[in-house]
């Protein structure tokens, strides 16, 4: 444990990151510029908590955006890391963790033969639809507005002005003519689903989506929708591409298409992009799917594909510990327990300080809206009071909470919180709720 550093502040910190990283940070939401206020340098972290660079405790609901579902860490992750560290860092060859991290993701996610391990979600999303691409021979995609799958340019798209319009790019840097083979459509919207593929089926080579979106708050796809989703693309040829960085094994041991497939027979994705619980806080990143759509890789076949550090022997320790902690008997009934009790407890509190409050949970992922109900899609999202989520953002950061800076991110709860976490964060809730 590090003693902090009392001279510095997340402030001077701050000012010192800003002269030489764009922004002071190096991924944009960190940089608090949508709820104002100086980030939180963190120093450290254990369990539920991190402390920053001024020694501040804080609850973390973040968890570095999903991937520490056992809390910071964990003594058999921890243990599993510091084993493969001093084997090595780093190869550039084949190792046999590899085989065993991919033999524990096929075996939990059934709709896949084959597994390729990389080392971001953003490289995964982006190497699965290049996948789709030349397995179809196909050039266009479909992908959902409100929904997030890395930067990769073709998908830095907004919507169109029309129905079932190619979008625009959401940054500089993107050519037109790089966006202009993705089609955005309105996240739930089934009419739309169906007028897309009878206009453009025939050329579509794959159709994306996050089953849960975590990167509109949370913002579920519904059955139905998902259902036509499956059935469309068989019937056009076009592969179905379920975007489980977030959820996966997140949401529920099988990830978010087994609680589909509950509902929906025989529901399966083609390929399936997972993230961040895989690696265990470490960079690590998959897709899969089928045998004859992952052959079409190569070495085996003509879609390229490679990095450096794909299967890094750190990262995949870090990960197969962590996907054999989750298996453990009750590990999902307990986490599951905790996020709602978290949610009961904030829409009850909501309700007696009069503010309009929607709330929605799966495992260990939850989201929120300053809303009377729950939204459905990305413009019910954005009609969220951002104020009056910045004044709720501050009021739990001042006494310990640390959610998301953004109205617009999911939330994390892992094994690590307990009931007294819990209650405490109800409780800061209630007196923040009472300044909305």
């Amino acid at each position: 444990m590090r003693t902090p550093d009392m001279t510095q502040t997340n402030h001077s910190l701050f000012e010192r990151a800003k002269k030489i990283i764009p922004g002071g940070v190096n991924s944009p939401v960190r940089a608090f510029k949508a709820v104002g206020g100086t980030p939180r340098f963190v120093q450290r972290a254990q369990g539920a908590y991190f402390w920053d660079a001024e020694g501040t405790r804080y609850i973390d609901y973040i968890g570095s955006w999903g991937p520490m579902i056992l809390g910071h860490g964990n003594p058999v992750v921890i243990e599993a890391v510091q084993k493969a560290a001093l084997d090595g860092f780093s190869f550039g060859a084949p190792t046999e963790r590899e085989i065993e991290l991919a033999e524990e993701i096929l075996k939990l996610v059934p709709s896949m033969d084959m597994v390729r391990l990389v080392s971001s979600g953003t490289e995964a999303g982006m190497s699965a639809i290049r996948l789709a691409r030349g397995a179809t021979g196909r050039s266009k995609l479909i992908k959902f507005e409100g929904c997030y799958h890395g930067h990769a340019d073709a998908l830095l798209v907004k919507a169109g002005s029309g129905l079932a319009t190619f979008g625009t790019a959401t940054s500089a840097g993107v050519p037109p003519e790089v966006v202009q083979h993705t089609l955005v459509l309105e996240y739930n919207n089934v009419q739309q689903l169906e007028d897309a593929f009878t206009q453009h089926g025939k050329e579509l080579a794959c159709l994306i989506i996050e089953p849960i979106a975590g990167n509109m708050n949370l913002v579920r796809a519904s059955v139905p929708f998902m259902q036509r989703c499956r059935e469309l693309c068989t019937q056009y040829g076009a592969l179905l591409i379920l975007d489980e960085v977030m959820t996966g094994f997140r949401v529920a041991l099988g990830s978010a298409q087994s609680l589909y497939a509950q509902s929906i027979p025989g529901f399966q994705p083609d390929l399936t992009v997972l993230g961040k619980v895989i690696g265990g806080g470490m960079p690590l990143a998959a897709f899969g799917g089928p045998c004859a759509i992952m052959e079409q890789l190569a070495p085996q076949g003509p879609v390229y594909q490679a990095g450096t550090l794909s299967g890094n022997p750190v990262a995949t320790a870090c990960g197969l510990a962590t996907l054999r902690e989750i298996q453990k008997p009750g590990f999902w009934d307990a986490l599951s327990a905790k996020t709602q009790k978290l949610i009961d407890g904030l829409t009850t509190e909501a309700a007696k300080a009069g503010v309009p409050f929607s709330a929605d949970c799966q495992g260990g992922m939850f989201g929120f809206f300053l809303l009377p109900e729950l939204p459905q899609n990305y413009a019910t999202v954005m009609k969220s009071d951002s104020a009056r989520f910045n004044t709720l953002f501050h009021g739990l950061l001042d006494q310990g909470i640390y959610i998301a800076p953004a109205l617009y991110e999911a939330g994390f709860v892992s094994a690590a919180h307990s009931d007294e976490d819990i209650a405490h964060t109800v409780s800061a809730a209630a007196m923040a709720f009472q300044k909305l």
